[in-house]
């Protein structure tokens, strides 16, 4: 009887200790799946509603192929993603870009890293009281983005097509007063980028981000020009996937990255967006 005890003790114990290990890992990954659950387990990734979220969703199909569930969590601000990235309440967030990564990770202490640039989101020039950037007036009024990075990176577009000329060293930090040549004498005027869409009827012309132009029926078609793919801007500006640093080789991130820089998302992207949103794949 003893004896029955004792290894019943060690049973108990030893099962107590493999439910303990597992229950440390953020990922709901498992040897053995539930019922009815993918073998792999599930991802819990945040992301932006549009296009973020939506391009995740056409993923979870093609995620469940390869054993995988995918839960997405939409958030509607820049901050909560990467808290809860850091802290495990998320496996992976998808809304950023490189420069605002590095500098919440400088400015907060966390330690996130991105695995993979998935699609950008051009800055377009479109036509408001005039249509022709090869007859542009003189004063005429261009609305460009008001927060420092998307204000920049209209300035550069601007200069690409010979509108202005900007302090050489002044680069993607570059605002108005780094403007050194202005043969037209255009009036930049700064406005928060959400409202440029409504501005247009205003200026001659308008700098818009991409996000912001799908949801003003805008379509980067229609721009008079826009950032190309192997633009400085579009490089630097990619939207990319992100995970706590230590996170790059899991299996499952591995899988998430192929499925979204797959041909399928890159073909949704541009059936959906019709250039407002680019895959960085193509």
């Amino acid at each position: 009887m003893k004896k029955i005890f004792t290894l019943g003790l060690v049973s108990v114990l030893s099962f107590s200790l493999l439910t303990g290990c597992g229950s440390t890992s953020t990922s709901t990954t498992t040897s053995t799946a539930a019922e009815g659950e993918p073998a792999g387990g599930k991802i819990v990734v945040g992301a932006s509603t549009s296009p973020h979220a939506e391009i995740l969703e056409v993923a979870k199909p093609l995620l469940q192929e390869k054993g995988y569930e995918l839960e997405i969590k939409e958030f509607s601000d820049y901050v909560i993603p990467n808290t809860s990235l850091e802290n495990k309440e998320l496996d992976a967030n998808y809304f950023q870009h490189q420069p605002y990564l590095d500098d919440f990770n400088k400015n907060n202490g966390t330690h996130l890293v991105s695995v993979a640039g998935i699609h950008y989101e051009p800055l377009g020039i479109y036509a408001g009281k005039s249509d022709s950037l090869a007859d542009i007036k003189k004063k005429a009024k261009i609305a460009v983005p008001n927060d420092t990075t998307n204000e920049a990176r209209a300035l550069l577009l601007l200069e690409e097509q010979g509108l202005i000329k900007l302090k050489p060293e002044a680069g993607l930090a570059a605002t108005k007063k780094d403007i050194i040549k202005n043969p037209y004498d255009i009036d930049i005027v700064e406005i928060d980028a959400a409202q440029l869409v409504r501005t247009l009827q205003d200026v001659d012309f308008a700098v818009i981000n991409g996000n912001y132009a799908l949801q003003g029926d805008l379509k980067v078609s229609e721009a008079l020009a826009k950032e190309e793919a192997d633009s400085a801007a579009a490089q630097t500006y990619a939207n990319i996937l992100v995970v706590r640093e230590g996170d790059e080789g899991r299996e499952d991130i591995k899988a998430l990255v192929e499925v979204l820089q797959s041909k399928e998302i890159a073909d949704f992207i541009d059936e959906k967006y019709q250039g407002s949103v680019v895959s960085m794949t193509k």
